[in-house]
Parts: C-alpha cells; sequence; structure tokens
C-alpha cells in the first residue's frame, strides 16, 4: 500500500514512524499479550506510558515545574467551557481578542459565564490579519485574556505573545502547539486539541499554572474541575487511554527529529516554499496580510473558483489529500503541521504549477 500526502486540517497526518510502531504494538504491546487500549488505565503499565508521556512532553516544552500538565477529555472545545469555569475565580469579566472562528467560538462559549470584552477584532477586515498590542483594549479587573494564537480555519497567526496586563493568559494552542519552542512562563494556561500536532482525536492537553488550581464555579463538574484532575493524574475517570499512548510517541518522535528548535526550522522551510510560489503566481492568491500568515494552515484561491472542483479531484488522483478549504470559507486549505514533510509540500507545488500551467 502506497501511502499519500494528508493536508487535512484534523485529524491530521500522525509521523508514519509512529503508525508503524503502534501498527507493530497493537495486538502485544512489550510482550505483555494485549493491546494498550485493552489495559486497566490504573494498571502499572499504563501508568509508566502516561509518566513517561507527560515527562517526554514537559521536556519538549520545557514546562517549568510549577505548572500541571492535565490529560483531558472532550477536545479544545469543551475547554471554551472549562476556563471560565475553573479561572474566574470570583470575578465576573473577561478579556477575550477575535481573529476567527474558533476565538468567536470561545467568546460565545465563555458568555454564557461572563461577561466577555471584546479586546480586540479583525472581523472588520475578514480575520485577514492578528491586532497589534496597541489595538488591545484590555480591562484591569479582567479574570484572565483569552487568545488564539493560531486560527486553523482563517490560516491566521500570532507572531507575538501579547501583554497581558497582568492577568493570567490564556492561548488556545491547538493548531500550533509542538510546532516550535515557547515561553510557557508568559501564560497563566495552554489548552490544546490533540489531533493536529500532538495525536489522535480524543484527547486535549491541558498546562496549568499551580496557583490558578481550584476556586472554580460551584456547579462545575468534578471531571471538569482542573483542580480535581490534577489532584488525580489525569485519572479521575478513565482517560482516552489510546490517544494518550499515541502522544507518547510522538513525543518520543519530536524528541528523535532534534525537538523543538529543529521541528520549527523544518516547519518555517515548509511554510516559506508554500507562500512563496502563491506569491509569485498570478493563478493563486493567500488572503492574509504577510505578517500575519500561518506556518501551519495554508489556505489559497484559484483565480477562477469554478475550478475547485477540478483542482481538488485532480490533487487527490495525484495523491494529494484533503486540501478543500472549511466549508466557512471555501477555497483551499493546506495543513501542513509537523508530520507532514517536505517532500509532501514539493509535491503540492509541483501539482499547483502543473494546474495552473493547465487551467490558467
Amino acid at each position: 500500500m502506497a501511502r499519500k500526502f494528508n493536508f487535512c486540517a484534523g485529524p491530521a497526518a500522525l509521523p508514519e514512524a509512529v503508525l508503524r510502531k503502534a501498527s507493530a504494538e497493537m495486538l502485544d504491546w512489550n510482550g505483555l499479550g494485549l493491546s494498550v487500549m485493552e489495559m486497566s488505565h490504573r494498571s502499572e503499565e499504563f501508568t509508566a506510558i502516561a509518566s513517561k508521556a507527560e515527562s517526554d512532553f514537559r521536556e519538549l516544552l520545557s514546562i517549568p515545574e510549577n505548572y500541571r500538565v492535565l490529560f483531558m477529555q472532550g477536545g479544545a472545545s469543551a475547554q471554551f467551557s472549562l476556563v471560565p469555569m475553573n479561572l474566574l475565580r470570583g470575578k465576573k469579566r473577561v478579556d477575550y481578542i477575535s481573529t476567527g472562528q474558533w476565538s468567536e467560538k470561545a467568546i460565545q462559549e465563555a458568555s454564557r459565564y461572563a461577561d466577555v470584552n471584546v479586546a480586540a477584532s479583525t472581523e472588520a477586515t475578514h480575520y485577514s490579519r492578528v491586532p497589534a498590542q496597541s489595538e488591545l483594549k484590555l480591562n484591569s479587573d479582567a479574570a484572565y485574556l483569552h487568545y488564539t494564537p493560531n486560527e486553523t480555519i482563517g490560516g491566521v497567526e500570532f507572531g507575538y505573545v501579547p501583554e497581558s496586563s497582568g492577568v493570567p493568559l490564556v492561548a488556545d494552542f491547538s493548531s500550533s502547539i509542538l510546532s516550535e519552542p515557547i515561553d510557557v512562563s508568559k501564560f497563566g494556561l495552554i489548552y490544546a486539541g490533540a489531533q493536529k500536532n500532538i495525536g489522535p482525536a480524543g484527547l486535549c492537553i491541558v498546562i496549568i499554572r499551580d496557583d490558578l488550581l481550584g476556586d472554580e464555579l460551584e456547579q462545575t463538574p468534578s471531571v471538569f474541575s482542573y483542580q480535581s484532575i490534577a489532584k488525580n493524574d489525569s485519572m479521575l475517570n478513565t482517560p482516552p487511554t489510546y490517544s494518550w499512548y499515541l502522544a507518547g510517541l510522538v513525543f518520543e518522535w519530536l524528541k528523535e527529529q532534534g525537538g523543538l528548535a529543529a521541528i520549527q526550522a523544518i516547519n518555517a522551510r515548509k511554510a516559506k516554499k508554500l507562500y512563496s510560489y502563491i506569491d509569485a503566481s498570478d493563478f493563486y492568491t493567500n488572503p492574509i496580510e504577510s505578517g500575519s500568515r500561518s506556518r501551519m494552515n495554508v489556505p489559497f484561491i484559484l483565480a477562477n473558483e469554478q475550478l475547485d472542483a477540478v483542482f481538488l479531484e485532480g490533487a487527490e488522483k495525484a495523491g494529494l489529500l484533503n486540501l478543500k478549504g472549511h466549508r466557512s470559507v471555501g477555497g483551499m486549505r493546506a495543513s501542513i503541521y509537523n508530520a507532514v514533510p517536505e517532500a509532501a509540500v514539493e509535491a503540492l507545488i509541483e501539482y499547483m504549477k502543473y494546474f495552473a500551467a493547465s487551467h490558467g
């Protein structure tokens, strides 16, 4: 069987080496005679798997000791509610930056629990850029400031970490976690759905500073309490064990690649190649301002949208999968996460050249 190049925005491509190792261990993990999927989450074997995965994750991101790492269910969308439920801590106001559909969804959910101040929005420019720090209108009495460093659908990315004026900074890193080094100490809380750069769907990782644990809203269920999850080492209830195991294999793979500095350099090369070709073309365009372009999600529009279906059909025949843009924006989108090799980007560019020559 020949594997194809997968540009899906999520669930996204996984490293082939990880899939091969998981395949080899599917029926019999380390001679135990059963799959990781069949293990008790409280067994000595799975506890070791979980512990190593967390240790490797902490090492990759250089997470300080005064932060806890939580392995949770519900994806990043559940965190849209869990963040205000856990972090209001007696306050009633929160600040949010709106840069696209995912930050808007977070705002909608937070509005159920708090008075949301939209500190800045780029909706007027069709979310084609991120706001500058000088545009942020922050409240000193806010419980926290929330932003989305990378918007998967629109393809915009912050090139800086917003200054939150002393309140905890919260970030939805679902699309860009582990794509480059970050200074975790600048954040009060980070959360990320797994299905892009971490592993398969079904898992969400939360990194939270110790002083923000506890004092959640009274109605918060215990399985949604960060403090309860932390006290029970993410095993208050049965966690998504196989997703946790596969995430651990991805962390090992990232370390084998040289860590996040090495993967950052690869990601930069991939993005530069694709954007450079698009910018030089009169057949394809990217709608995002150059200083706000995502390294992970690259949207592009054909000169004639009537050719979209033809482009996608040809791409699939060429072994280039899942290039259709999000239904809300149309066009095309190439998600080039960590596990998408440079060869995939090069193959995409060659196909784009061929298509433009044939239909331009």
